[in-house]
């Protein structure tokens, strides 16, 4: 078994943070979390390259469409529609649109508890109920409500995986294997050594 710190996730600022200008910010709340990038490119996605991202889990859509519907009913307010797979449908369709409108930015992030790290930075799907403090709580003001008035997807400003299964599906999807380097940085020692060996050195 690997050590915790060789996790890896992958994040993609969407093409609202890249129009935002938004990229060196979002960086940053990963780098001052302890997070190294190990792979970095930006391309425009073929809307093909875009389902496939989606859909590479066969329980995203049950699960996706099952947390949008019970978003709606926690606030109080009526989903269009009850079937998640329903909602998913059209979601695809949204996302689809959205994803390959222009540039976007794929990262890879290795660190300890990568995936759940880069989750609670970045916050929960729906802006308007992320907290303050997290990227999309921080920076987006959007709502399901809004997107689905709109039948536009929500613009929330990243993807991030979901849990570190989905992050090692995900990440071949979007970089080929000589596009992830493997170095050390010299702050890892701070935040990984065991004694702290060597600072007085």
């Amino acid at each position: 078994m690997s050590h915790p710190k060789k996790e890896r996730t992958l994040v993609i600022i969407k093409p609202d943070g890249v129009q935002r200008t938004l990229i060196g910010e979002i960086i940053q709340r990963f780098e001052r979390a302890g997070l190294k990038m190990v792979g970095i490119k930006m391309v425009v996605p073929t809307p093909e390259h875009v389902e496939k991202h989606y859909t590479l889990d066969p329980e995203w859509r049950r699960i996706t469409g099952e947390k949008t519907i019970a978003s709606y009913v926690k606030k109080g307010e009526t989903p269009w529609t009850t079937d998640p797979l329903e909602v998913t449908t059209v979601l695809l369709t949204t996302l689809k649109k959205y994803m390959a409108s222009g540039p976007v930015i794929p990262m890879v992030w290795e660190g300890a508890h990568a995936a759940e790290v880069v989750k609670k930075i970045t916050g929960i799907t729906e802006p308007r109920t992320s907290d303050v403090g997290t990227i999309r709580g921080d920076f987006v003001l959007d709502s399901y409500m809004m997107a689905d008035t709109d039948k536009r997807a929500v613009r929330n400003l990243v993807h991030a995986s979901g849990s570190s299964a989905e992050a090692q599906m995900e990440i071949p999807h979007w970089f080929n294997e000589n596009e992830l380097i493997d170095y050390r940085l010299v702050q890892e020692q701070i935040i990984y050594d065991v004694n702290l060996d060597g600072i007085m050195e």
